[in-house]
């Protein structure tokens, strides 16, 4: 089996990195338009390095790391060349599959969204496909994709939500620990302790919440003990809209989504 990717910015590399270290790399080709970050990031993985989009085309699986706006000229150039036996999938965000095959009538296609924490190989990656792509090669996609963290395969009609939940949610975790930070400053600890302190709160949190099962909420509640400290800070957030805002800003890079699909 072999695996390209047209992209090696920073979502497709976060990928791809995590692609090598799990598949054989004499089997993975990429290419970018930017030449020398596509051959530093072949040298540094050990995949080959393609001079065109064109010769990616020849692998199984295809990934699309390309934004929406690039797209089309993308297609421009191998929409006849695309193999019916490949599979593309395309990371491009708010872009249907209906609007991918527009551009490619004869290819067959994924649709993802992944997010930045492919990095460390902790991302949470939602996929959706239609009908002519079968069910061994969706397992196989997920498969793949799983060598970057946890993956779910869920309706498209959900991706737009998915973009602005676990797609942009981790710009806006990073906001809430360098507030914490900012505050533990405030407070007199030091810059680099503070971070530590606040992404491993964060961490450990999110642990919780997964391997316990538990709603947030109940969690919440066992830290809050009566006339306690953690009350008086819930207590803060609340007047100061944290909900709200957070909902709001999920809601915002939602209604991007959509509107880069139209």
């Amino acid at each position: 089996m072999k695996i390209g990717c047209i992209g090696t910015g920073a979502m497709g590399g976060a990928i791809m990195r995590a692609v090598c270290k799990k598949y054989d790399v004499k089997n993975i080709l990429v290419t970018d338009k930017n030449v020398e970050m596509g051959k530093a990031f072949a040298k540094e993985t050990g995949a080959t390095f393609v001079a065109s989009n064109k010769d990616v085309l020849t692998a199984d699986y295809i990934f699309l790391a390309v934004k929406p706006q690039f797209l089309g000229d993308v297609f421009d150039e191998i929409a006849s060349s695309i193999s019916e036996k490949s599979v593309i999938i395309s990371m491009a965000a708010g872009v249907k599959i209906e609007k991918l095959n527009s551009w490619a009538p004869k290819a067959r296609f994924i649709r993802m969204m992944p997010n930045v924490c492919a990095m460390i190989g902790q991302a949470m990656t939602a996929l959706s496909y239609n009908s002519n792509i079968t069910k061994e090669e969706a397992d196989t996609a997920v498969q793949i994709l799983s060598s970057a963290g946890k993956v779910e395969v869920v309706p498209e009609k959900l991706m737009d939500c998915v973009t602005g939940v676990s797609g942009s949610g981790p710009a806006f975790v990073f906001m809430f620990i360098e507030a914490m930070a900012d505050a533990a400053v405030r407070c007199g600890m030091p810059r680099c302790q503070a971070y530590t302190y606040a992404a491993q709160t964060v961490y450990g949190s999110a642990g919780m919440v997964l391997e316990t099962g538990k709603h947030p909420a109940v969690l919440k509640d066992m830290v809050c003990s009566p006339a306690g400290t953690t009350i008086e800070g819930v207590a803060a957030l609340e007047k100061d809209g944290l909900r709200d805002a957070v909902i709001d800003a999920v809601t915002a890079a939602y209604n991007k989504s959509v509107s880069l699909g139209k």
